[in-house]
């Protein structure tokens, strides 16, 4: 499957929004996705296959020099094929070229398969956040990737 990863547009949110509702617990809304659009301080990638169809998508904010992934996304049925692993290359090297010295995110300390891409791309565990997610409740495992 050919996947082209690019930044996302206002015209993707009602699929950015739906593949919130898929993939999260406690989605965002059409608003807060919209707020994470590219701009000077947002980094907003979006893997879609060759009709155009969203896949899945990466966003993160930067401050100074630092960057702050948000989430991360990938279909249920499009997982298992590196978008995920791509979307997170691509946005490391984008944090790369802004000369971040790092970036950050929380994963759900259970979350076996993410954690094990996030570290196979250089993320390291720096710390865990006591009951940061909700339903179900479970704590987040802070990982940073230092340039």
């Amino acid at each position: 499957m050919d996947v082209l990863i690019r930044d996302a547009a206002a015209s993707d949110l009602e699929a950015l929004e739906a593949l919130e509702k898929a993939c999260f617990s406690v989605p965002w809304t059409r608003e807060q996705l919209q707020s994470q659009l590219p701009d000077e301080r947002h980094e907003f990638l979006v893997a879609s296959d060759e009709k155009g169809s969203v896949l899945g998508y990466i966003g993160m904010m930067t401050v100074l020099d630092e960057g702050y992934i948000s989430n991360v996304a990938v279909a249920p049925e499009a997982r298992r094929r590196g978008i995920g692993r791509e979307l997170v290359r691509q946005m490391l090297r984008r944090a790369g070229e802004r000369g971040l010295a790092f970036v950050t995110l929380e994963v759900r300390a259970h979350n076996e398969g993410a954690i094990a891409l996030y570290a196979g791309e250089g993320f390291l565990p720096a710390g865990r956040r006591k009951d940061y997610y909700e339903r179900p409740k479970e704590d987040a495992l802070l990982m940073t990737r230092f340039f």
